[in-house]
């Protein structure tokens, strides 16, 4: 798969030839990433941070926090690693500081190892320090230690003229169980289609920018498929990964997707299909993901309407339930909240609303029995989703933060404030 590339300097997304010379200004890092995060996980690099000319920490903090990001670039001690693990980073990237007696205190599978190389020697301190060691010397020292390993070919980034698809298995295979990703002049669907046969990712920078390279392109690179009309398989699902229904795409529905970001698919019979058009039951594209045999691909959506079936349900297999279904119909009395329901009356009653909230706490943590615990915790659950549909937050926004807090590597003691001490 790919792994778009967003390199920061000056505050702003850049692009540069062999890690000296700019060769492009992209602007906003986050617009940049809303663009990209369609194809999954990001790499950020710090590059005033690897030169030691600066830091772009603020912007970066922003990015961790909306989407999935490998971070990297000047981070060159155990303790800054594990403070943009704590941020909410994906994994972070060790260049310099990818020794064993740092990475051996370090979350291994949260680590990727930046083997950066000219002409198969590898550089450090921002590609400016020769270390005299190989590529293949230093994956032997450290597969044991990190999950991945990012390799660069400095003497071709940048140039879009083609990457070193020569050695990509050899590296794969020095890399054991670490999984690989490459980057450095790669320019074409066909070398991502390539370099994932081989059993590495694609971290593509450059060709992306300039539309060298399309992004529905770069993403629909390692597909395949056994139909006669090439069609890929589609699984839609909502933001909490429930399955809405089956669909299919093309070449052509993917662009036109991952463009506008918006559910389009091949219909079998009549084409281009842009889900909701007539309906109303539009979605926005968050995500597209392939799977494991690059035979299918997934599509996670944010769903709006009656949901995505033709019947008027909100899946293919007939109504949601639970919490999900709880907070879509609290959402929407917001703004349709019929005179005299009691959610109407809380969302215009903020003093209620928060009396409900403490008692039913209260209730919940006085419980004992498994029944009373879950029918309480049932109220709890409830007034807190009117609080948050109150306040325009979804079940969505509230799962992202816990993924956050799970990915932290330091802990908080957990302690109740002094007011709550029994």
């Amino acid at each position: 798969m790919i792994i778009p590339s967003i390199d920061i300097a000056g505050g702003q997304a850049v692009q540069l030839i062999e890690g000296r010379d700019k060769a492009l200004d992209a602007g906003d890092p986050l617009a940049v990433a809303e663009r990209f995060a369609v194809a999954g996980p990001l790499a950020v690099i710090d590059l005033d941070a690897a030169m030691g000319s600066g830091d772009n920490g603020p912007v970066i903090e922003q990015l961790v926090r909306r989407y999935d990001c490998r971070v990297g670039g000047g981070i060159r001690s155990k303790e800054a690693a594990i403070r943009w693990l704590d941020a909410g980073a994906t994994q972070v990237i060790l260049g310099t500081a990818a020794r064993p007696e740092i990475l051996s205190q370090l979350p291994r599978r949260r680590i990727i190892a930046a083997l950066d190389a000219r002409d198969g020697e590898v550089m450090v301190e921002g590609w400016r320090t020769a270390t005299g060691a190989t590529v293949l010397d230093r994956m032997a020292e450290l597969k044991e230690l990190v999950d991945g390993f990012l390799v660069t070919f400095i003497e071709v980034e940048g140039h879009m003229a083609g990457t070193r698809l020569e050695q990509v298995g050899q590296l794969v295979a020095a890399a054991g169980s670490a999984r690989l990703t490459v980057a450095g002049g790669i320019s074409s669907a066909e070398e991502i289609a390539a370099i994932d046969r081989l059993g590495a990712d694609a971290q593509v920078g450059m060709a992306l920018y300039t539309d060298r390279l399309g992004l529905a392109e770069a993403i629909a690179a390692p597909l395949k498929s056994d139909r006669p009309d090439g069609l890929w398989p589609t699984v839609v699902a909502d933001e909490r990964g429930r399955a809405l229904g089956l669909a299919w795409s093309s070449l052509e529905s993917l662009r036109q997707a991952v463009t506008e970001r918006r559910g389009v698919y091949h219909s079998r019979r009549s084409g281009l299909w842009v889900k909701g058009q007539t309906s109303g039951n539009t979605q926005e594209l968050l995500r597209v993901d392939l799977d494991c045999d690059r035979d299918a691909l997934r599509f996670t959506v944010r769903q709006s309407g009656e949901g995505f079936c033709h019947t008027g349900r909100w899946t293919c297999w007939g109504d949601d339930t639970g919490l999900a279904r709880l907070a879509r119909r609290v959402a929407q009395r917001v703004a349709e909240a019929p005179e005299g329901s009691y959610t109407k009356r809380l969302l215009e009653d903020q003093a209620l609303l928060a009396a409900k909230l403490k008692e039913e706490r209260g209730e919940l943590a006085a419980a004992r029995s498994p029944d009373h615990i879950a029918e309480e915790a049932a109220d709890v659950l409830y007034f807190t989703l009117v609080a948050m549909a109150r306040a325009g937050v979804d079940l969505a926004d509230v799962e992202a933060v816990l993924d956050r807090r799970e990915r932290r590597v330091n802990r908080r003691t957990g302690d109740a404030k002094q007011e709550y001490q029994p």
